[in-house]
């Protein structure tokens, strides 16, 4: 069979199936199946196909069908230009969260050295990034999942990134240090939400999705106790969920010891993140 009769049989399956993107997820896994980029893929597309990487390429298509996430079959996916491990142990990056990274940027860029906290690290995609762009900025990625961290440390060699990596429930193992930025994407979906979610979001890391009873739960645990961790004038970012703008903004007003809150938004103007200030 020609490499494009495959794809087109791959495309045909997905739509059957009412599977999302299916162009760029046949032509994806053909990629990956073939060991191709996409212009070989099309330079080619007459070529045929050895039929054991045909049987491959349909088995993975079923796999997709199934709900298994395409990057966690090819085991990669692009975060701010850089290109990262993940599997089942990690949360995949979003797009969405760019705009965390982007505003962290923009308040490193103020000072000559910066400490950064990256709460919730999973991939450490949001770590590995800072300190790839911000060479200035001493980065601590912190995660309670031992498997998380072992795809994070392998992220930040990858890409040619020194990390200081903590292996802690949220805040309880730092000792004796306090930063300049603390930055998270926390659990934020509510857990009677989790069920609803599509079927490939479903196949990622429960412990990353989940944010308790009513999706707050770590925002209270950052709130309550981030800026005991902060230097003076110390900032807060946090990704949100796309409903949560004012409860947050709400659970950290509650709490004197910060100020100047502000909420940024991402790509499809959704409020995503909040910046706020220790006092």
């Amino acid at each position: 069979m020609k490499i494009k009769e495959l794809k087109r049989i791959g495309i045909k399956k997905l739509e059957d199936n009412n599977i999302d993107d299916v162009m760029f997820k046949a032509d994806k896994l053909l990629q990956y199946v073939l060991n191709m980029n996409k212009t070989d893929l099309l330079i080619n597309e007459n070529n045929l196909v050895d039929a054991n990487l045909e049987e491959k390429y349909l088995v993975l298509i079923d796999e997709i069908i199934q709900g298994k996430p395409l990057q966690y079959i090819t085991n990669s996916q692009e975060f701010m230009k850089l290109n990262f491990y993940v599997d089942e142990n990690v949360l995949i990056p979003q797009p969405d969260t760019e705009i965390l990274v982007e505003k962290a940027i923009d308040i490193i860029k103020k000072s000559k050295n910066i400490s950064i906290l990256d709460l919730c690290t999973g991939s450490g995609a949001i770590a590995v990034s800072i300190k790839k762009y911000m060479k200035n900025a001493t980065v601590y990625a912190l995660d309670i999942s031992k498997k998380a961290l072992e795809i994070a440390k392998l992220n930040a060699k990858n890409n040619d990134t020194d990390i200081h990596f903590i292996e802690s429930d949220m805040f309880e193992n730092i000792k004796n240090i306090e930063f300049d930025l603390i930055v998270s994407n926390p659990p934020y979906i509510e857990t009677k939400e989790l069920k609803r979610l599509p079927k490939d979001v479903q196949n990622e890391p429960r412990l990353a999705l989940d944010g308790g009873e009513d999706g707050l739960t770590y925002y209270r645990i950052i709130r309550d106790e981030g800026y005991k961790f902060l230097k003076n004038n110390g900032v807060i970012l946090l990704e949100i969920g796309y409903n949560q703008n004012k409860t947050v903004v709400d659970l950290f007003k509650e709490n004197n010891n910060y100020k100047n809150i502000e909420i940024y938004k991402d790509l499809s103007n959704i409020d995503r993140v909040i910046k706020i200030e220790k006092s």
